[in-house]
């Protein structure tokens, strides 16, 4: 698959979430396309503010359900200067719009990341947002 919306020097990616084994296997996903680069990971909400704000990604992939400050409230204080994807197991339809109508560019149920991951950064980078299709079809 090509990505030409991607920045020319590759995409720069934080990812964070509580759980590292999930963290491994994200890593995995993304490790398989050469225009991305994983410049840090974070466990809990400050952790991933402060790394975002130092690191500058180009796409921070988070998660809603993290120790301390929470995803969402993540997401507030990076969005609109960062580009933010959620990966999360949480499937509610009211969640997934709090998610979506504070900037964040997508929502990807994690059951659904092994499928949609790739894509929906695509999406992202072409200015479009992304949302599973398992909670699109809820959400009608």
């Amino acid at each position: 698959m090509s990505y030409p919306d991607f920045p020319s020097s590759g995409v720069r990616i934080l990812v964070v979430d509580d759980n590292e084994l999930w963290r491994r296997q994200i890593r995995s996903i993304l490790s398989k396309q050469e225009e991305f680069e994983v410049v840090g990971e974070a466990a809990d909400g400050l952790e991933a503010i402060q790394k975002a704000n130092a690191l500058k990604p180009d796409l921070i992939l988070l998660d809603i359900g993290i120790p301390g400050v929470n995803g969402i409230e993540v997401a507030k204080r990076l969005c609109p200067c960062a580009k933010v994807l959620f990966l999360s197991q949480n499937n509610d339809p009211d969640v997934v719009q709090a998610a979506l109508s504070i900037g964040a560019r997508g929502y990807i149920l994690k059951t659904d990341a092994g499928g949609e991951l790739l894509p929906a950064i695509a999406a992202v980078f072409r200015g479009e947002s992304y949302v599973s299709r398992r909670t699109k079809a809820r959400r009608r």
